[in-house]
């Protein structure tokens, strides 16, 4: 497949089509469709890590010294212990408030990557609460469940299928050749002198 990067965005998120007649007959018909290319597990994952780093430099700077300042235990290891609890809402809210208010996090603006709905222009709340949270849950809690994308056409993980998105390169695209042909009825051939 050919990756072809362009400034100009197509009409629709997903897809563009332009149909050319071929020299070698001017019955078939070729049709080149650019499709934006589905970012791989490689990628993702490491934009996943900054997003990790991220996350634990903005709990190093503000959550842990305030609870330092009013005296509250932050050795917990437990997940509901007080610093685990306020450290995995911050983790939740970072994802779900990126992607929802600019379609992609710090580590997928770093790469290039984005997060598109498969249904509509824009992701609904409910759609990013599914992606991110219950199955950000899921992929993370059961790691071959986030492997997945390694081996699916649109590179979707688990959460990607729950909430029917698609996280793809912003510039980048793939080109398809599809063939059809022109019916021509036998009355046309007759006629011709």
């Amino acid at each position: 497949m050919t990756d072809r990067h362009d400034t100009v965005e197509p009409e629709s998120p997903i897809d563009t089509a332009l149909q050319t007649p071929t020299k070698k007959s001017p019955n078939k018909f070729e049709t080149e469709q650019f499709t934006q290319k589905p970012a791989g597990f490689w990628i993702r994952f490491w934009a996943y890590l900054i997003d990790i780093l991220v996350i634990s430099s903005i709990s190093s700077i503000i959550v842990y010294p305030l609870f330092r300042i009013f005296g509250w235990d932050v050795e917990g290891t437990t997940w509901y212990a007080p610093i685990g609890f306020i450290t995995g809402i911050l983790f939740y809210a970072y994802f779900v408030l990126m992607t929802k208010f600019l379609n992609q996090t710090v580590g997928k603006m770093i790469f290039g990557l984005q997060v598109i709905s498969l249904k509509n222009d824009t992701a609904s709340w409910v759609t990013i609460l599914f992606r991110e949270w219950i199955g950000r849950f899921f992929s993370a809690t059961i790691w071959p469940l986030y492997w997945v994308i390694g081996f699916t056409p649109k590179k979707q993980g688990l959460h990607d299928f729950i909430a029917d998105t698609m996280v793809i390169h912003e510039h980048a695209y793939e080109k398809k050749i599809i063939p059809s042909y022109k019916q021509v009825s036998e009355s046309s051939e007759l006629q011709q002198p």
